[in-house]
């Protein structure tokens, strides 16, 4: 069989401006963390705030906002999230908050919270929450400092 070297040469240049394109289109709005398109693993930001624990939300109660899909436990959680999301949604797009503090994303459990301040901080696990807790205040500063690059390099 003979190969066309300049055949290889222009599939291969197609193939590289195919991966090149990749992060604005297949990649792009990393913002809020997800799984699945779905964001906080499925849970209602607001019943952190009315309920003080994690709840499951309910595809029957459904948004989009920032790139994700939302759950919500009731109608009413999601016209509160609808009405402000930001007042709702976890801070440095749902990542784990101590991670950002420490100039990285990582990935949260819904059952690793805290709120401060009237804002919702999602963290990896228990154990780094445990962390976090050790001087909120001060991660925080330093997470607020850091969001900004952070959130330009998952654009």
């Amino acid at each position: 069989m003979i190969v066309d070297r300049r055949q290889v040469l222009i599939t291969g240049a197609a193939a590289f401006a195919a991966l090149a394109l990749a992060p604005t289109t297949a990649l792009a709005n990393r913002l809020t963390f997800k799984l699945r398109g779905v964001a906080i693993r499925g849970y209602d930001p607001v019943a952190y705030f009315k309920v003080g624990k994690p709840q499951k939300g309910n595809k029957q109660f459904q948004t989009k906002w920032n790139g994700a899909t939302w759950y919500f436990a009731s109608q009413e959680n999601l016209d509160d999230f609808n009405s402000s999301p930001e007042k709702f949604a976890p801070q440095y797009g749902g990542y784990c908050s101590w991670a950002v503090a420490n100039g990285y994303t990582a990935s949260t459990i819904p059952e690793a919270w805290d709120i401060k301040n009237g804002k919702l901080y999602l963290n990896y696990d228990l154990s780094i929450r445990k962390r976090w807790r050790t001087n909120v205040s001060g991660h925080i500063k330093q997470g607020d400092r850091n969001w900004p690059k952070l959130r330009k390099s998952l654009v």
